[in-house]
């Protein structure tokens, strides 16, 4: 990935004095700037309709966002994705694509097709499948180094990774999705706890259309150990041999440390996906539709949705309250 890190004074200053997400945001500018592709879509975002729907204590957003069309269709079966290149590897990136080498194995990318204003892709300089049991430590790296800006999020390779082959993350403004602003209020009244002792707060979520896991500590390996409890507890519950279905958002603030939601998740897509006709409804909930920002490509989709659409989704792509109540059951006996 060498020749594809950008070579700017400016940037490589911000670096060295570690000061990443200052960085990430230079590199924004510079590409937006000589990219007009990036430029042209970033400015088509500024106008994007956006819905905002009220539930009990939280809410959800439907954003009409074309430039999505083609993540949110994306084949993800192994045939499609063995004919098809990997679109972050090196030699397939755009030509004016040009990022920040992190840690020696990741670059930071500016996303073309964006969601959030400031869009991230944080790609593995090495072609590897998606997973998270071993790379959980980068993200929380990832977050910290970012948090002055940034949250950072990790989609499973089965449930709303669209390169499930090439590991990544992604990052984007602090506080565009809701739950950003609305953990606590959230989990104060849905919340289960889990664990709670010095540094570490651990607590089951059901907030009536979301189930989650929320890890908290300031304690670097306390949560790596943590969420490797949690990992082993999830999947044999979920009676998985690989990666049990998760999409995670990770936030960091210098005062509370780390605050890690896991979204518990039964299939990728609702039965809504695949309908035919008018009542197919083009929507692939990943880890910032279910951080309150639903995503769609087709604006004869986002003219018809409203809560109760929003509410059969998301009650078909998570686990179930039994589920959830087994994983508290079981996670209270592991910790």
């Amino acid at each position: 990935m060498e020749h594809r890190v950008y070579k700017n004074q400016i940037l490589e200053e911000l670096i060295s004095r570690n000061e990443i997400a200052d960085a990430s945001k230079y590199l924004f500018e510079l590409q937006c700037n000589d990219w007009k592709l990036c430029r042209d879509n970033y400015e088509q975002l500024k106008s994007v309709k956006v819905k905002k729907f009220q539930f009990e204590g939280f809410s959800i957003k439907a954003q009409f966002n074309p430039g999505r069309i083609i993540s949110t269709s994306a084949k993800v079966d192994p045939e499609s994705i063995q004919e098809r290149k990997c679109f972050l590897c090196e030699q397939n990136l755009p030509a004016e694509q040009k990022g920040i080498l992190y840690n020696d194995a990741y670059i930071i990318l500016v996303n073309p097709y964006p969601i959030f204003p400031i869009h991230f892709t944080l790609t593995h300089t090495i072609h590897q499948p998606q997973r998270i049991s071993d790379t959980f430590p980068d993200l929380l790296d990832f977050s910290k180094d970012l948090s002055k800006y940034f949250t950072v999020i990790y989609n499973g390779p089965r449930c709303g990774a669209s390169a499930p082959d090439h590991l990544h993350f992604q990052a984007g403004n602090k506080f565009f999705i809701p739950i950003d602003d609305e953990t606590d209020l959230i989990a104060n009244e849905y919340g289960s706890v889990v664990v709670d002792k010095e540094n570490l707060l651990i607590q089951t979520v059901d907030d009536g259309l979301r189930k989650f896991i929320l890890f908290e500590s300031s304690e670097r390996d306390l949560l790596i150990n943590s969420f490797k409890k949690f990992y082993n507890a999830y999947a044999d519950l979920m009676k998985e041999n690989q990666e049990p279905l998760m999409n995670i958002v990770s936030f960091y603030d210098d005062e509370f440390g780390w605050r890690v939601i896991v979204f518990l998740r039964a299939k990728h897509r609702s039965h809504h996906y695949f309908e035919e006709g008018e009542s197919k409804l083009l929507v692939s909930p990943a880890a910032i539709d279910l951080g309150g920002v639903c995503i769609f490509p087709r604006e004869e989709d986002f003219n018809r949705v409203d809560k109760e659409l929003i509410r059969e989704v998301f009650s078909e792509v998570f686990i179930n309250a039994d589920k959830l109540n087994e994983l508290n059951s079981t996670l209270k006996k592991v910790f």
